[in-house]
């Protein structure tokens, strides 16, 4: 790779920039790769901020707004910080019906965060989805890949405690 200075970044280690060097290596000169690098790259980081996605572009030899629009048309990619842990609580019908918005008032109150958002130590990331497809267990909530049913308010908050 003809070699581009890494950015300094806070949230990217020099193991991070050796990884992501390694993926970008491997992606080098392969058409239609940019959605593969994208990923792996977010794994290793977390998310792709803007001067991440600008050495992937170099360091693949193609143009930064590429990148910018695979990145900001595709959900599966952030360009903010995420959680340790995230939380999708579900918002539909059954578990409307059964109190998920008062559970989801109570998870955005005690860690100061909004539906889409962050916790400040990024301890936790909150996001509202459709459906879980798990109806009979409403109002449902998933923490990582951890199902949680019959969720109340009341108790959200002590279920949450066990995910540092």
């Amino acid at each position: 790779m003809t070699h581009y200075r890494h950015p300094a970044h806070p949230d990217i280690t020099p193991e991070m920039w050796r990884r992501i060097d390694e993926v970008i290596e491997s992606h080098r000169g392969t058409p239609g790769t940019v959605i593969a690098t994208l990923r792996e790259c977010q794994n290793v980081v977390g998310y792709l901020p803007v001067p991440l996605m600008d050495y992937i572009a170099f360091g693949m030899n193609i143009p930064p707004s590429d990148v910018f629009g695979v990145a900001s048309f595709y959900a599966l990619f952030s360009m903010e910080p995420k959680g340790r842990h995230t939380i999708r609580v579900c918002m539909g019908t059954a578990c409307y019906v059964k109190g998920i918005k008062e559970v989801m008032g109570r998870i955005e109150n005690a860690f100061d965060m909004k539906e889409g958002g962050t916790t400040a130590d990024r301890r936790f990331s909150l996001e509202a989805v459709r459906c879980l497809g798990a109806c009979g267990l409403a109002p449902v909530m998933v923490v990582d890949q951890t199902t949680h049913g019959d969720v109340k308010a009341d108790r959200v908050l002590d279920l949450l405690e066990q995910y540092e």
